[in-house]
């Protein structure tokens, strides 16, 4: 599916704000932007970013994911809107969850907010289940105080 899937770097910081913030302008109950290049960095110093690229080279996906002992977590999944209903979510999916297993991984966790109930679905059906919930850590960003917290998702890697 992917031309290249490789590990970010700091360098990639500018081609993925414009890419993640578009991909989660379906947020609009959050009072600002996904991300920014200040975060990502940051983000960089904890875990790593995986990108794809389509078969011209162009970046098409980016997700995070960190590794938690023996446990894999991801979050901030996006996809290039013009690519999106393409394969390329389960894509990345399947591409972290390698990445994790080669790092001695036995499971994986993500967090979906509970105002994005509809990607419960999408997740279930890569075999994750609901484990749990959190707080949403940045709830003081949420439009007109909506509640909101994370469900959590985890699968077992085999």
């Amino acid at each position: 599916m992917f031309g290249q899937l490789r590990l970010a770097t700091p360098g990639d910081v500018s081609a993925m704000v414009p890419l993640i913030n578009a991909a989660f302008a379906v947020e609009t109950f959050m009072e600002a932007p996904r991300t920014d290049a200040d975060h990502l960095p940051e983000m960089m110093e904890k875990g790593e970013f995986l990108l794809g690229y389509d078969g011209s080279g162009e970046l098409v996906a980016s997700v995070y994911v960190e590794r938690r002992g023996s446990r894999g977590y991801f979050g901030m999944l996006a996809v290039a809107v013009a690519h999106q209903g393409r394969g390329f979510a389960r894509a990345m999916v399947e591409a972290v969850e390698d990445h994790c297993r080669t790092r001695g991984c036995t499971a994986m966790d993500l967090n979906v907010l509970s105002l994005r109930g509809g990607l419960l679905p999408f997740y279930a059906r890569l075999g994750y289940h609901e484990t749990g919930v959190e707080p949403f850590p940045a709830a003081h960003l949420v439009k007109n105080g909506a509640a909101c917290h994370c469900i959590v998702m985890s699968k077992e890697l085999d």
